[in-house]
């Protein structure tokens, strides 16, 4: 699969003492490798910054190239916290410190994990490429562990403004992360050619092809990207209803919630019947707004019945319902004008730290905030809504991170929803960094998403992921748009989970064929 040959431009080993690393050495990798995990991080929304994300690899494989595996674990570690102490920082809003430093140290443990098999493969030919495989290997694992998988810092959702975004159609999110990081292995390996005292125009060519190769990829991949209307059109209008304030509390506020959107929704019709904005043939609400159950609760379902008949469209309605044990699920009812609620979707993937709290009697010995985080239950199905002549897929929130759920819910969809609430988090910037996934999404499924908070950020995101309107935070607002739909199945969603496996699989036979080298000859530290 690979062949274990040793690349010509690793360096000797000496155990010579004139040939051993000046002392500045080891704190300048240090501060570099740190350095490069915050400028993947400021590669990613709301910057614009995508470029920046190669370089960061650029400068991880400089460090850890043909260091010893534990080196290179140190390393990117360091890179791991570099990027996700600052992408994180949301988690800790509201539940402190104890979510968002160790839930940040965990995941930069696994990116150690990546660089450590990338430091193995150093010494082999084609390294960049090699490098590039394991680190996709790394985030698969960071997709399943811990807590059910964190996939939140995957290079794919720094890369909505980016060149390399319409190979989302091509293979998903993992070839994203795959083009990104060989160009940026590619730039290291490049760097070193040019440095070598000598060289050829043969030797600088592979280097400059891993460089070059991801980007020409991406632009071969534009024909790609669907926009046509191919099962027509529709209008779409998203609710942000806002919330009284900010955090964990919103279930006390659940009444005004429910209220503003029920408000809002009103004034929608009342635009619409002046002539201000045109009739929707849908609506769609944020998660939580309604968390007051309706089936339970008499007025909750006169106030939602009543924005129904106003404006005389369907409408998605984020609610909390209560199940026969007493627990909560995170649902979104298909609320008819005329027949009241004909369907139901329950989020799946739920959101540690938010609706469910890990680990929760561990961390209640540090502090009784993680009380604050929720107890509910997921549900175990993707579903469809048949909403004015569109065909609705459904990804609650934190669920657009996952591929497999994303992929489950565009199956027989014509659109994407993504009701959210992010309230919760306040005025971070998680909202940010969910909006750039669904745009992956949207050119990954070949689908228009309708994106809709609570509180912001709201927006509809057009197939080929851009963003064509979208609100503020914390006010109230309602967006009309006519959207195309479309019923095409895209390369990605036709090769499914294949590419990440396939690209996985290869990159641990590299691995394996890195340790054997390794035994064949001694590296420095």
């Amino acid at each position: 699969m690979v062949a274990p040959a040793v690349s010509p431009e690793s360096p000797a080993p000496s155990d010579k003492p004139d040939e051993r690393p000046p002392r500045w050495d080891l704190p300048v990798r240090m501060l570099a490798v740190a350095a490069a995990g915050v400028l993947l991080y400021l590669s990613g929304p709301p910057r614009t910054l995508w470029w920046l994300a190669p370089i960061a690899f650029a400068v991880l494989g400089w460090v850890i190239r043909d260091r010893r595996a534990r080196a290179g674990f140190g390393y990117a570690t360091l890179f791991g916290l570099g990027y996700m102490v600052p992408l994180l920082a949301w988690t800790g809003e509201f539940v402190g410190l104890v979510a968002w430093l160790p839930l940040a140290a965990v995941e930069a443990a696994l990116i150690g994990l990546a660089g450590a098999a990338i430091a193995v493969v150093g010494v082999l030919r084609a390294w960049p490429l090699l490098a590039a495989l394991l680190w996709v290997a790394g985030e698969m694992l960071r997709s399943v562990f811990p807590f059910g998988g964190f996939p939140w810092g995957n290079v794919a959702f720094t890369q909505p403004e980016g060149a390399f975004l319409p190979l989302a159609a091509v293979a998903g999110s993992p070839l994203i992360a795959f083009a990104v990081t060989l160009t940026g292995f590619g730039l290291t390996a490049l760097a070193g050619r040019l440095r070598a005292r000598e060289r050829s125009a043969r030797q600088l060519l592979t280097p400059a092809l891993a460089v070059v190769l991801p980007i020409a990829a991406a632009v071969g991949a534009l024909p790609l990207v669907g926009t046509d209307a191919n099962a027509g059109e529709a209008t779409v209008a998203v609710v942000q209803g806002n919330v009284p304030r900010a955090g964990l509390d919103f279930n006390a506020q659940r009444r005004a919630v429910l209220d503003n959107h029920v408000a809002r929704t009103e004034q929608l019709a009342e635009d619409v019947d002046a002539g201000r904005e045109p009739r929707p043939d849908l609506v769609i609400w944020p998660e939580n707004s309604s968390d007051i159950d309706p089936y339970r609760n008499p007025d909750a379902w006169a106030g939602i019945e009543r924005a129904a008949e106003a404006v005389d469209a369907p409408i998605a309605v984020g609610s909390v319902l209560i199940g026969d044990d007493d627990l909560p699920r995170n649902t979104v009812l298909l609320w008819d004008p005329e027949r009241g609620p004909v369907n139901q979707y329950t989020k799946r993937q739920l959101q540690p730290f938010g609706e469910t709290m890990p680990w929760r009697s561990l961390f209640r010995l540090f502090t009784s905030a993680v009380d604050k985080a929720g107890r509910f239950v997921p549900g175990d199905e993707a579903t469809i809504f048949d909403m004015g002549g569109a065909k609705v897929g459904l990804a609650t929130c934190y669920e657009v991170a996952f591929d497999d759920v994303v992929r489950d819910s565009a199956k027989g969809s014509t659109m994407l929803a993504v009701p959210t609430n992010n309230a919760t988090f306040g005025y971070t910037e998680m909202t940010y960094q969910q909006l750039a996934m669904d745009r992956v999404r949207a050119v990954e499924h070949g689908r228009t998403v309708a994106v809709a908070a609570t509180s912001g950020v709201s927006a509809f995101v057009l197939p080929d992921g851009s963003v064509t309107q979208k609100t503020g935070l914390f006010t109230d607002a309602a967006l009309v748009e006519r959207v195309p739909l479309r019923s095409t199945t895209t390369l990605s969603d036709r090769l499914g989970s294949s590419p990440a496996w396939v690209l996985t699989i290869l990159g641990l036979g590299a691995f394996a064929a890195g340790v054997l080298v390794r035994r064949r000859r001694r590296v420095s530290p």
